[in-house]
C-alpha cells in the first residue's frame, strides 16, 4: 500500500474534488471484509445487511426505499437503478467515477467484490478490500466516488447485481482500468483459503 496521502503517485484521472493515483499493491485480495464494520473497510464505503425472505416459492429482497438506509443521500430526480447478469466466471473489472455514487445489491447468485481505493490524500489510499456478496450474504454496499471496483461470478450459476447510482450514467465520469493491472495486482485466482 502506498503512502496514506499517495505522494508521488501517478496521476489516473482528476475531477473537481478528487484526484485518482496508482497505488503500488502487492499481489493478493487486501482485507477480506467479513461484517459490515470491519475496521479494514475503505473510507466511505458503507454496507448494510439486508433481509432476504425466503419461501416455498422462492424469496424476496428489498433493494431500497427513496432517501432511507444507504440510498439517503440519493435524489430521487436524478436516481438510476440499473441491473446486469452475468455468467459463472464473469469478471467485470475495474471502473471508477470521479462523482458518481454507486449502491449494489446481488440479487442472485454470489459475486466476488474487489474495491481499490485511489483517492489521494484518503486515509485508506491504495487499500484494497474483497467481499463475498449475494444470496448467502445479502449485505448492501455504498461504493464512492474514487474507489474503483469490479467483480467475478463465483459458484455455478449466473448473478445478477442490481446497482443504484445518485446520478443518470454520464461517460465522462466513469474510468475504465484493466482487471490485471500490476498496479492493483489483484488476485482473481481461486484462494484455497
Amino acid at each position: 500500500m502506498m503512502s496514506a496521502a499517495g505522494l508521488g503517485a501517478e496521476l489516473i484521472a482528476k475531477g473537481d474534488q478528487l484526484e485518482l493515483c496508482w497505488p503500488q499493491c502487492g499481489r493478493g485480495i487486501g482485507a477480506v471484509i467479513k461484517c459490515p464494520g470491519a475496521a479494514e473497510l475503505i473510507a466511505g464505503v458503507r454496507i448494510a445487511p439486508l433481509a432476504l425472505w425466503p419461501d416455498d416459492r422462492g424469496y424476496f429482497l428489498e433493494v431500497g426505499r427513496s432517501r432511507q438506509g444507504l440510498l439517503a443521500g440519493f435524489c430521487p430526480e436524478t436516481t438510476q437503478v440499473s441491473a446486469s447478469l452475468s455468467y459463472p466466471g464473469t469478471v467485470k473489472a475495474f471502473h471508477y467515477h470521479l462523482r458518481q455514487w454507486d449502491c449494489w445489491t446481488v440479487a442472485a447468485g454470489m459475486l466476488q467484490v474487489a474495491l481499490v481505493d485511489l483517492r489521494r490524500g484518503s486515509a485508506t489510499f491504495g487499500a484494497r478490500n474483497t467481499l463475498y456478496l449475494g444470496v448467502l450474504r445479502p449485505w448492501q454496499l455504498l461504493i464512492p466516488p474514487g474507489v474503483a471496483h469490479g467483480y467475478k461470478v463465483i459458484g455455478e450459476t449466473p448473478a445478477i447485481l442490481v446497482y443504484v447510482t445518485d446520478s443518470f450514467y454520464d461517460p465522462a465520469d466513469e474510468g475504465r482500468l484493466a482487471y490485471n493491472d500490476s498496479r492493483i495486482n489483484y488476485d482473481w485466482e481461486l484462494q484455497h483459503k
